[in-house]
């Protein structure tokens, strides 16, 4: 029997990288995006779960970005960015460990950001939220793990994507970011899909947040 692996946010290009790596290993990946799953809804998650099998892995990848400086950033883009970065992963997860538990394995990777170690300016609303997101890693690795069901967030850098790829196109900002870089390049969606596949077969890990770019910065 295939391992069964839920993809969230599934129309993303990091999302398509996974599906397409997690079938090559052999998994059944569902990958729906917000018309078929809203990460935000709780009666949207219910109804996903009702009808799902058995689940081995998580992939929780929803998310968006309403960047602004924080005077001007407005009350209903935080709260957007906060349900669906990190509101989104708790009630998925949510949904997710009463199978996993009941199994007795399973693995949820979180898909963090680097913005939630270096808080970037105009960025309060995500870097809050990833923060969180770090945060909820270590708690259900904790509370579950007993349970045999693993938790882990990973920071794939920055990729270009349909998301980030306008801020490239800026001359400036993209040689300040490659010189952030000490290998003076970025991660492809592939690039991080594979660690994701990676990750999933390292059965004693839980708990850890793997910072995947070249960033370097001080331990605290």
């Amino acid at each position: 029997m295939k391992p069964v692996a839920l993809i969230t946010g599934g129309e993303g290009d990091l999302a398509r990288s996974v599906r397409a790596e997690l079938e090559a290993a052999g998994f059944e990946v569902s990958a729906p995006g917000r018309a078929e799953l809203d990460v935000t809804s709780k009666a949207s998650v219910t109804s996903f779960f009702a009808g799902l099998k058995p689940l081995d892995l998580l992939v929780n990848n929803a998310g968006l970005c309403r960047d602004a400086a924080m005077v001007k950033m407005s009350e209903h883009d935080f709260d957007r960015v906060l349900d669906v970065n990190l509101k989104g992963a708790f009630l998925v997860s949510q949904a997710a460990v009463k199978l996993m538990a009941k199994q007795r394995r399973g693995h949820i990777v979180n898909v963090g950001s680097y913005s939630a170690l270096s808080g970037p300016r105009g960025q309060a609303n995500y870097a809050a939220a990833k923060a969180g997101l770090i945060g909820l890693t270590h708690s259900l690795a904790q509370e579950y793990g007993a349970r045999n069901v693993r938790v882990n967030c990973v920071l794939p850098g920055f990729l270009e994507t349909k998301m980030t790829r306008h801020l490239l196109e800026d001359a400036v900002f993209r040689e300040g970011l490659m010189n952030a870089h000490a290998l003076g390049r970025l991660n492809t969606p592939q690039d991080a899909a594979r660690f994701i596949a990676f990750l999933h077969t390292m059965e004693s890990i839980s708990g850890q947040v793997f910072q995947l770019d070249s960033r370097v910065r001080r331990w605290a």
